[in-house]
């Protein structure tokens, strides 16, 4: 029996559930709330916010699969279920639309303009979009459905001549789930090596090419070249090129971003399952062309990466070792001082990314769970930095811009960056297990001590180097300051990675 085939079977049973069309399933997309501090004279990892008033708030938001654009002097972003929401300033977040139903503004009449879709998936949802805007000065958002314990999924595109729509469907562009049928490329669809047609990330290259890059699960990650006119596939590609994943291995969410500094297009992708209890975490590899092929920091072709077809359905071990993962399920615990709700992140995934040209920064937008607190989710963003070799590491607290502590330097020296920290090691794992943090020092003496052992320097710059647990092998980063929110404060961390895609993250509480 074939392994789609049984796929099927299996699906048509219930015992395979697939929970990986880039959606969040149908619990409340999360509530909003604020929080807001305010401080003065605070003290944390040695830096001083003596003689000034730091206030520092939050709007928060619950938008799953969070799809990010700039457009009228803020930042949207688009996601599951028909959710939106806009932020001025990456912090403060006001919904625009929830739900899949008559009354959500950015597609009216969804149900009777996206029949055809819904029919198809044997859905009522609609699950990751993308909206980029094209040459004609039009919104065109790729929309898709998924029916959610099989890869039987559309994809299609709406436009819309301003952001917060209304939308107009223009027609289905790919399908996929066509049991015993021909597929878009002419072949039996199969499921181990066709694509699942979700979760779209549409961009365009340095030369003005226009690409998008999709797919979960199924047959991994494939990516299409699309006519910038028009915004749909150029003909005679079929599925488009394999880049990633394959045999159902659990990987999702692709997500391309260029960054002018390293040179590099790179490719995020999730791993893992998206609830509470499914791992999600980030990882990225990197190519010189936007078409790949993408290689992580051991030079492993991405393509090759897939699971063992022997192995159950969803096998994760012969995916782990690979990819440059940004980090996955963690704890900080409360440093003598601090207040509140420990943070930490579960199931973190499913981003998107920009560079902002005119700050010269990268960022990170992700929905994420966190620990103890169920399915409830919220959006994030984390400032990015490139490290030495290439690689993008995230900073391991949530951006607050520095202008808001008019004393915080950006320089981060060697003096400032000693002390200890509430250090996390992400490891390679994909689990459900909630890493907690345990303390760390960097010496002034380059040595590092408590839980892991070693050596550090820094680099110049804001470039860090850590040598740890006998090996030679280098984690490189970059040093930053980030509000703590838990000591209401801004604060050194580092975030450094090595060639085998295992981040580490420091957050310094003391001398």
């Amino acid at each position: 029996m074939q392994t789609s085939i049984l796929f099927k079977a299996l699906a048509v049973a219930g015992v395979v559930s697939l929970a990986a069309c880039g959606g969040g399933g149908d619990e409340p997309a999360g509530a909003t709330t604020a929080a807001s501090v305010t401080t003065f004279g605070t003290k944390s990892g040695g830096l001083s916010t003596t003689a000034q008033r730091l206030s520092v708030g939050f709007t928060e938001a619950g938008v799953h699969d969070p799809s990010v654009i700039r457009a009228n002097n803020q930042y949207y972003v688009f996601g599951s279920h028909l959710a939106a929401a806009k932020t001025p300033d990456l912090m403060n977040w006001t919904r625009i639309a929830d739900g899949v139903n008559a009354a959500n503004p950015l597609i009216p009449n969804v149900a009777g303009q996206l029949a055809e879709t819904f029919a198809w998936a044997q859905t009522s949802t609609l699950w990751a979009p993308d909206v980029i805007r094209l040459d004609d000065g039009k919104y065109y958002m790729y929309y898709n459905a998924c029916k959610g314990d099989s890869p039987r999924s559309a994809l299609g595109i709406a436009v819309a001549d301003h952001i917060e729509g209304p939308y107009v469907d223009k027609g289905i562009i790919l399908k996929s789930g066509m049991w015993g049928q021909a597929s878009h490329d002419g072949t039996i669809y199969d499921a181990t090596k066709h694509p699942n047609t979700v979760d779209p990330n549409v961009f365009r290259d340095q030369k003005g090419k226009l690409w998008m890059i999709y797919g979960s699960y199924s047959g991994g990650i494939f990516i299409l070249q699309l006519d910038p006119a028009n915004g749909m596939p150029l003909p005679g590609q079929g599925y488009g090129k394999h880049l990633l994943g394959g045999n159902h291995s659990r990987i999702e969410g692709a997500y391309v971003l260029y960054s002018p500094q390293s040179k590099y297009y790179y490719m995020f992708t999730s791993f893992g399952g998206l609830d509470s209890f499914g791992a999600y975490n980030m990882r990225v590899a990197r190519s010189r062309n936007p078409d790949g092929p993408y290689v992580d920091g051991k030079g492993t072709d991405m393509a090759t990466v897939k699971s063992d077809p022997t192995k159950p359905l969803f096998d994760d071990a012969s995916i782990a070792p690979h990819g440059q993962k940004l980090f996955g399920n963690h704890q900080f615990a409360l440093a003598s001082g601090e207040t509140g709700t420990p943070l930490g992140y579960v199931s973190a995934g499913h981003n998107s990314a920009f560079y902002d040209a005119a700050t010269k920064q990268h960022f990170l937008v992700f929905h994420t769970r966190f620990p103890n607190m169920g399915e409830m989710h919220e959006l994030r963003v984390h400032q990015m930095f490139i490290n030495e070799d290439g690689w993008p590491v995230v900073a391991p607290l949530r951006y607050v811009p520095l202008s808001k502590g008019k004393e915080v330097p950006v320089t981060v020296s060697a003096t400032a960056a000693a002390g200890t920290y509430k250090f996390v090691n992400h490891n390679k794992e994909i689990t459900a297990h909630v890493v907690p943090s345990q303390v760390v020092r960097l010496g002034k003496d380059g040595k590092v001590t408590g839980a892991v052992k070693g050596t550090w320097a820094h680099r110049g710059e804001n470039n860090v180097a850590l040598t740890l647990d006998g090996s030679t092998r280098q984690y490189r980063g970059v040093l930053s300051r980030q509000w703590n929110s838990n000591a209401n404060a801004f604060t050194v961390t580092f975030s450094v990675q090595n060639a085998e895609g295992v981040s580490l993250w420091g957050v310094r509480t003391g001398n």
